[in-house]
């Protein structure tokens, strides 16, 4: 297994972290504590996040392929996608292909890249279960574009345990810290990494929680408002954002 020195994130809010910490103390997320791992291995890695919440696949592209190039990573992580697939208008193809232009340049610079595909989100949100034809599309692009480029797969959808709400902030959108653990460990065995094995996919040993319907409506309000309310107004939760860490920097172990 190469040694790796040289991290890079690439990504949306999932990337950024949300909802693994909060603005006050910061955003902590899965590519944060990927780094962790990678750090217990190698104590001179140094690791830079450019994911920024919100942000379409075409947006990241545009916006973090050339200064993550500009890093010369030995590893990159590219997470994109799932926001492009909430809106009414998705083109699959034209998603992916922006992906594959980043798995692309970034493999042709020397870096090891690694992907995910997506978890059921029908299963974590009723609502959305017209979405699933065009998930089950999107993930088997994200496969096959991977394929192409000898991109590394961390493959969520086959394990029912990810669309566990214990692994899920109260929005349904984004992992919580248990959560983020989980996909940090995911990504380590499919990269590899020692130490590394299958314990992410394992079930909780009591059955998940009944979502109920008081539930639902306390969630749309909350949730599903707000969130159509900025699409209508052409409006990001990433408006005005920048990267949380855009330079390569060494990595403090936590507890």
């Amino acid at each position: 297994m190469p040694e790796f020195s040289r991290y890079v994130a690439l990504g949306d809010s999932q990337t950024e972290g949300l909802v693994d910490g909060d603005e006050v103390v910061g955003f902590r997320g899965w590519a944060d504590r990927l780094a962790e791992r990678l750090a217990g291995l190698n104590p001179d890695l140094r690791y830079a996040n450019l994911a920024v919440r919100g942000r379409l696949a075409r947006q990241v592209r545009a916006e973090q392929l050339a200064p993550a190039l500009a890093l010369r990573p030995d590893l990159a992580t590219v997470v994109a996608g799932l926001n492009d697939l909430l809106r009414p208008r998705f083109d699959a193809a034209m998603v992916v292909g922006h992906l594959e232009a980043m798995f692309a340049a970034l493999v042709s610079s020397g870096a090891t890249v690694a992907t995910v595909t997506y978890p059921d989100v029908g299963k974590m949100m009723p609502l959305a279960r017209p979405l699933v034809p065009r998930l089950l599309d999107f993930n088997a692009r994200i496969r096959d574009a991977a394929a192409r480029h000898g991109v590394v797969v961390l493959d969520s959808f086959p394990h029912p345990v990810t669309t566990d709400p214990r692994l899920w902030g109260v929005d349904r959108l984004h992992a919580n810290a248990v959560g983020h653990d989980r996909i940090a460990a995911g990504m380590a065995q499919a990269l590899g990494l020692p130490g590394s094995d299958d314990t992410w996919t394992r079930p909780f040993p009591s059955p998940p929680p009944k979502v109920s319907w008081p539930a639902e409506v306390a969630w749309l309000a909350r949730f599903l408002g707000p969130w159509v309310w900025r699409r209508l107004r052409g409006r990001s939760s990433g408006d005005g954002r920048g990267a949380k860490r855009p330079d390569l920097t060494p990595v403090h172990l936590r507890d």
